[in-house]
C-alpha cells in the first residue's frame, strides 16, 4: 500500500512546493562520492550549501576521506556503516554505475527510514531497474529526481544537491529571483539561467529532471510544487520529444515553455538522451501544441514575431526565452528582478574572417575576453600562422578527399574540376596556400619560375640528362634533378623568409602588397641584413626584381629587401616573392609558419621539374627552348613554360586553356595514390616532428619513384588507341568539326571486329583486353552511364564552342559497342578517354607531321601527369610535414603477410 502524499495525484508525492525541493536543513549522503565525477562536483555542492554532504560511501574505501573548503568529508565501505557512525540524512544523492543504481537506491531506502529525497546523476538506467526504483520509492513515500539529471538546486535557500548546476562557481550564475526552472537537459539548465540573468531575472527553485525514459520528479509534480510557491512567479520549462508529462497540465502561474527536437521526429533510435525519442504523438510539433493550447496562442514566439499572452509563450531557440519571459511578465505587470547583467549579443572573443569581405550583420566586434581567458588569448595572438595537432597520417590527408559516389577529388575543399579552369600558376599556389591567388600573386609566381626554370650550367641539369640518356622514363629523370635540390641549397633563402616573418610577424601587416605600409618602424640589426646581402652585384637578383616591376607586382617584402642595399641575393629575392604569396594565408592562419618557410624551396622545385623535362640541349646561357630569359621573366606564366616544355612553342589560347585543364585534372587521385603514397611515406620517414629534417626534395623523389606506367603513364594507352582508330583516316585537325570523318561508321566498324574477336577469345578461353578510356567500375550498373567528371568537360568546352574529334569519337563507340550486343548497356566515357583525348588533340598536328614520334607522344603524356600531380604531391608533403608523426606511415608486422 503506497505512502500517502500531497496533491491530487494518484500515487505519492511528498513535495508540496518548490520551496521544499532543496533547503538548508537537508542532509545528504552521496554514494561512491570518490568517483571521477563524483569527486569533482561534491565539494563545490558542499560549500555552496554550508556544508549539507555527511558522508559518502565507496566500497573497499573506508577511512578515507573527501576534502573540501569546509572541511573532510567521511567515507564508508556502506550507507550503514555511515548511519552506524552516528551520522544522519535525508537526501541520497547516487552516482553508481547504471546496473548498480537499483542497489543503490535499495540501500539507501532500506537501512534510512528517515529518507524523504533521492537524487539520481547517473543516466541509462533501464527501464526495468526504473520501475523498480518507483516501486521502492513509492512504498516508502520517497520523491526521486532523475536519473540522468544534474540535480536540484535553490537560489534562495544557497542550497545544491546532486550534480554541477551552476558550473564549478554556481554563486555566479544562481542569482536569487522569481522565476523557477525546470528542464529535461541538465546542461541547459543551467544556460537558462545565465540568459535569465542577463536579462534581469534570477531564480528560485532549478530542477534537473533528466530525460531517461522514466522521469521520476515529471512536469506534474513540477507544476504543482510551483503552484505553492509563494517566492515563484513564473517558471521556464525546457522540454524534449518523447512522453506525455507535459500533457494536459494545469497552470496557474506564467510559463514560457521552450520546446526543442523537431529534427527528431523521423529518428528510429535515441540521439542524446535516451527518452528523447517519440513515440504515437508525443514529438516536438504536439508537445508544442500541447503548451500553446493550454496559453491560448496560436503561434511561436520569435523576436519578429512576439506571439504570447498572459498565461505564456512557446519558443523553439533557447536564446529567445529571456525576452518572451519579459514580454509575458510585462503583460502580468511584473517588473524585472533586478537590472540585466549583461546581453545575449554575441561577443567573440577572437575572429577570423580569412580574408573574406563579410556583411555588416555578421562581421561582429571582437571584444576583450573575461580573465583570465584574455591572457590565454592574448597569447594565442602572437602564435605565428595556424598550429595543426599532430596525430598519424597513414592512409590520413588534411589536404585531399575522393567522393566516393562522384570519383571527384577534392583538395583544400576545392575540386580537381575547378581547379582545372585555373591557371598552373595559381593551381601552384593553391596546393601550398589552401587557396587560389590573384593576378598579384601569379605575377611573383610567374617570375619565379620563370627565373628558376632554365638550368644551364647547373649539375642538376647534368643529373637528368644521364638519367634521360640511361633510358629512364620521364619520372626517373626528374627523380636525379630534384635529389640535387636539396637544403643546403635552398637554407639561404629559408633564413630569409624566417627572417622577414620574424620583422613583420607582430607590425601590424596584415597584406603584403601594401606599399604605403611605413617601413621606417622595422629595425634591422646587422646579422639580420646580412642574410639578404650577396657578396657582389648578383644579376639573376636584379632580373626578378626587374621583372616584377615589368608585371606591375606589388610587395612591400621586395621593397624592403631592395631597400637594405645594391647587392641584394638571388635568394633574398626569392624569399621576398614566396613570404608575399604566403602572407595573407599566414596572418589569417590558414597556413603554418613551417608552409611559409618553406615555400622557396616548394616553387624552386616546381620550376626544377619543369625545366628538367627537357633535355639540355634546350638550355643556354640566355635562352630557354629558344626563348631569351628576360622575355620568360617579364611575360610569360609557368602554364606558358610547361606548354612550351612539352611543345617547343608557345600555345594559341585554346590550346593553352585545353593543357591547363589536362593538368588540373591530373593534380590529385586522393591521399590513396601511389604517389601520393610515395610522397608521404617519404616524409614520414625523415620525421615530421622534427620538420626542419624533413627533405622535401626527398619527399618530392618519393612521388616521382611512385609513379610509373601504370600510374602516370597509363594515359598513354587512350592515346595509342585513338591513334590505331585515326592514323591512316587522314585527319587534319581534330579541332574543326567538318572533319569529313564519319564517326559514327567509324565506332560501329570498330565494335563488330571488336564483338567478334571477344566472342573467338571467349571460345579459346581468354579474354580481349579492355578498351582504354571506356567504362568504370563506379559508373556502370544504368542503361546509360556517365562519368560526372566528363560530362562537366565536355559542357565546359562545348560552352567554349570547342570541339574534339577523338572525345566525340569515344561518345559514338560507348554507343555502337551497345548497339551491336557486345555491351548490355552503353558504357560511360570516362576521365581517362577525355585526358588521352585533349592531349592528343594538343599533339596530332606535330604527330602527323612527324615531329613526334610514338615514343614522344608516351613521353608528353607521362610528363603532363607528372606536371599536375607535383602539386597535389607538394600539399600532401605539406600537410604531412605540419601533421604527421615520425614514422606514422609503417604497417604493423601484425598485420604483414608472407606468401609462398
Amino acid at each position: 500500500m503506497y505512502t500517502k502524499g500531497v496533491g491530487p495525484f494518484k500515487y505519492f508525492v511528498g513535495i508540496s512546493s518548490l520551496a521544499e525541493v532543496a533547503t538548508r536543513d537537508d542532509r545528504v549522503c552521496v554514494l561512491n562520492i570518490l568517483g571521477g565525477e563524483s569527486s569533482e562536483v561534491t565539494p563545490v555542492s558542499h560549500a555552496y550549501s554550508g556544508g549539507n554532504v555527511v558522508f559518502g560511501t565507496s566500497p573497499g574505501r573506508r577511512g578515507q576521506v573527501l576534502e573540501s573548503q569546509l572541511g573532510p568529508i567521511p567515507v564508508f565501505n556502506s550507507v550503514r556503516e555511515g548511519l552506524d557512525a552516528g551520522h544522519r540524512f535525508n537526501t541520497g544523492v547516487v552516482y553508481l554505475p547504471p546496473s548498480g543504481v537499483r542497489d543503490g537506491v535499495a540501500e539507501l531506502a532500506r537501512v534510512n527510514p528517515e529518507l524523504r529525497k533521492i537524487v539520481i546523476i547517473t543516466e541509462k538506467i533501464s527501464v526495468h531497474d526504473a520501475r523498480e526504483i518507483r516501486a521502492i520509492a513509492q512504498m516508502r513515500g520517497i520523491d526521486v529526481f532523475g536519473a540522468n539529471c544534474l540535480g536540484v538546486a535553490d537560489s534562495w535557500n544557497h542550497v545544491r544537491i546532486g550534480g554541477p548546476l551552476g558550473g564549478d562557481a554556481p554563486e555566479e550564475s544562481l542569482f536569487k529571483g522569481s522565476v523557477a526552472i525546470y528542464s529535461n537537459s541538465g546542461n541547459f539548465t543551467n544556460t537558462i539561467a545565465n540568459y535569465l540573468a542577463a536579462a534581469g531575472w534570477g531564480t528560485t527553485t532549478l530542477v534537473s529532471s533528466g530525460k531517461d525514459v522514466y522521469i521520476h520528479f515529471a512536469a506534474p509534480e513540477f507544476v504543482y510544487a510551483l503552484s505553492n510557491d509563494r517566492r515563484s512567479k513564473a517558471a521556464v520549462m525546457y522540454s524534449e520529444p518523447g512522453g506525455y508529462y507535459e500533457r494536459d497540465l494545469v497552470f496557474t502561474k506564467p510559463i514560457v515553455a521552450c520546446v526543442v527536437g523537431r529534427w527528431k521526429a523521423k529518428l528510429t533510435r535515441a540521439v542524446g538522451h535516451a527518452g528523447a525519442l517519440a513515440g504515437s504523438g508525443d514529438d516536438a510539433e504536439s508537445k508544442e501544441r500541447w503548451f500553446m493550447e493550454s496559453f491560448g496562442v496560436n503561434a511561436l514566439f520569435t523576436p519578429e514575431n512576439p506571439a504570447c499572452s498572459a498565461k505564456g509563450a512557446v519558443v523553439t531557440n533557447i536564446a529567445h526565452i529571456p525576452l518572451a519571459l519579459t514580454k509575458v511578465m510585462a503583460l502580468n505587470g511584473i517588473n524585472l528582478d533586478f537590472d540585466p547583467r549583461g546581453s545575449l549579443d554575441l561577443k567573440p572573443w577572437f575572429a577570423n574572417d580569412q580574408g573574406l569581405d563579410l556583411p555588416a550583420e555578421i562581421k561582429l566586434p571582437v571584444v576583450e575576453a573575461i580573465a583570465p581567458y584574455n591572457a590565454q588569448i592574448a597569447q594565442l595572438q602572437q602564435q605565428i600562422g595556424r598550429v595543426f595537432p599532430r596525430q598519424s597520417m597513414k592512409d590520413c590527408s588534411g589536404v585531399s578527399i575522393m567522393d566516393a559516389h562522384t570519383q571527384i577529388t577534392r583538395q583544400h575543399g576545392i575540386s580537381i574540376l575547378e581547379c582545372a579552369r585555373q591557371p598552373l600558376e595559381s593551381n601552384l599556389c593553391q596546393a601550398l596556400m589552401r587557396e587560389h591567388n590573384g593576378a598579384n600573386d601569379n605575377a611573383m609566381i610567374n617570375v619565379v619560375i620563370g627565373a628558376e626554370v632554365n638550368l644551364h650550367g647547373d649539375p642538376m641539369l647534368a643529373a637528368a640528362d644521364a638519367s634521360r640518356a640511361a633510358g629512364n622514363a620521364p619520372n626517373a629523370v626528374l627523380s636525379a634533378a630534384a635529389s640535387i635540390l636539396g637544403p643546403g641549397r635552398i637554407d639561404a633563402a629559408r633564413r630569409a623568409a624566417d627572417t622577414l616573418i620574424d620583422l613583420f610577424a607582430h607590425s601590424g601587416l596584415l597584406d603584403a602588397r601594401d606599399e604605403s605600409f611605413d617601413l621606417r618602424k622595422i629595425v634591422v640589426s646587422d646579422a639580420a641584413r646580412a642574410r639578404f646581402m650577396a657578396d657582389s652585384r648578383d644579376p639573376k637578383a636584379q632580373a626578378m626584381v626587374k621583372a616584377v616591376q615589368e608585371r606591375e607586382a606589388k610587395s612591400l617584402f621586395l621593397n624592403f629587401v631592395r631597400g637594405l642595399g645594391d647587392h641584394v641575393s638571388r635568394d633574398a629575392v626569392l624569399a621576398a616573392i614566396a613570404t608575399t604569396i604566403a602572407w595573407g594565408p599566414l596572418m589569417r592562419k590558414r597556413i603554418s609558419r613551417e608552409t611559409a618557410r618553406n615555400l622557396p624551396w616548394f616553387l624552386r622545385l616546381y620550376a626544377t621539374l619543369i625545366g628538367a623535362s627537357v633535355s639540355g640541349a634546350r638550355h643556354e646561357a640566355g635562352r630557354f627552348c629558344g626563348i631569351p630569359n628576360q622575355e620568360i621573366l617579364g611575360s610569360w606564366s609557368a602554364t606558358d613554360l610547361a606548354y612550351l616544355t612539352l611543345m617547343g612553342e608557345r600555345a594559341n589560347p585554346e590550346r593553352l586553356f585545353a593543357f591547363q585543364v589536362l593538368v588540373g585534372l591530373l593534380i590529385s587521385n586522393g591521399v590513396g595514390s601511389i604517389s601520393a603514397q610515395g610522397a608521404k611515406g617519404a616524409v614520414s620517414a625523415d620525421g615530421p616532428q622534427s620538420p626542419e629534417r624533413v627533405q622535401i626534395n626527398k619527399a618530392m623523389v618519393g612521388f616521382l619513384t611512385h609513379s610509373g606506367y601504370s600510374h602516370g603513364g597509363a594515359g598513354y594507352e587512350g592515346i595509342t588507341f585513338l591513334v590505331e582508330q585515326f592514323r591512316d583516316t587522314g585527319l587534319a585537325d581534330p579541332a574543326n568539326p567538318k572533319h569529313g570523318l564519319d564517326l559514327a561508321v567509324m565506332a560501329r566498324r570498330f565494335a563488330v571486329e571488336y564483338g567478334n574477336e571477344k566472342a573467338a577469345l571467349r571460345e579459346a578461353g581468354g579474354e580481349r583486353r579492355a578498351i582504354p578510356g571506356l567504362n568504370h567500375p563506379v559508373f556502370r550498373d544504368k542503361p546509360v552511364n556517365r562519368d560526372p567528371r566528363e560530362v562537366f568537360l565536355q559542357e565546359l568546352f562545348r560552352e567554349r564552342g570547342e570541339y574534339n574529334a577523338f572525345h566525340e569519337y569515344y561518345h559514338a563507340l560507348a554507343r555502337a559497342l551497345f548497339e551491336e550486343g557486345v555491351t548490355r548497356n552503353v558504357f560511360c566515357v570516362n576521365i581517362d578517354a577525355v585526358i588521352g583525348a585533349l592531349l592528343l588533340k594538343m599533339l596530332w598536328p606535330r604527330y602527323r607531321s612527324g615531329a613526334f614520334s610514338e615514343h614522344d607522344l608516351e613521353v608528353a603524356a607521362f610528363t603532363i601527369f607528372l606536371y599536375g600531380r607535383m602539386m597535389g604531391c607538394a600539399a600532401e608533403i605539406d600537410d604531412h610535414i605540419n601533421r604527421g608523426r615520425n614514422m606514422d606511415t609503417r604497417t604493423a608486422a601484425s598485420q604483414c603477410k608472407f606468401v609462398s
